[in-house]
């Protein structure tokens, strides 16, 4: 299967961002989310067994692509600098995973993400794009989330990447992409 890895031209740590670097990178989010789409769609397709997956932005469309991602999900092991680093940001003794995902898992998170976003706006009107700067310490400071949840916005790659960590540790099924929607399509 043939599959290009997402290369943001962006460094991604978003608390070290300018505001400027973050407007940037919530336009290029949006400009590039339907080729992103275009190459899932083309990477779940050349799998044996989900060539049948229509993405037709419906809830159903989650169920079969869950199935897929959870397939894909890979880890490698971390370097002594990645553990060192970890270990130097945390404020309390944790155990850290010698494993991390692997660039093409977090590149299919980030695909599957903004699939999942579009069955969001698509089948709930209501919901629309934010980016929220109040405080850094704030979990999804300067990223693309949908809003109108309710409770709180909806960072749709954190919640892939997350999915995507639960998968590898087998806690997680293919089940969990529809159950990830059901939940937070009832909060709207």
């Amino acid at each position: 299967m043939t599959y290009a890895i997402i290369q943001p031209p962006f460094t991604l740590k978003f608390r070290e961002m300018s505001k400027k670097e973050l407007k940037n990178y919530f336009e290029w989010f949006q400009n590039i989310l339907p080729q992103r789409v275009e190459e899932l769609t083309k990477a779940v397709k050349q799998t044996p067994g989900f060539d049948s997956w229509q993405p037709d932005l419906t809830p159903t469309s989650l169920e079969l692509l869950g199935d897929w991602f959870v397939t894909q999900v890979e880890t490698r092991l971390r370097t002594q600098g990645e553990l060192h680093e970890i270990e130097s940001r945390s404020t309390y003794p944790i155990e850290i995973p010698g494993e991390e995902l692997t660039n093409r898992t977090f590149s299919l998170a980030m695909d599957v993400g903004m699939y999942l976003s579009q069955v969001f706006l698509k089948n709930h009107p209501t919901l629309q794009w934010n980016q929220p700067f109040g405080n850094k310490k704030y979990v999804d400071y300067g990223q693309p989330v949908l809003v109108e949840f309710g409770a709180a916005p909806f960072n749709p790659v954190r919640m892939l990447v997350t999915l995507a960590y639960g998968a590898a540790s087998k806690e997680r099924t293919g089940k969990s992409l529809r159950e990830l929607y059901d939940i937070w399509a009832k909060m709207i």
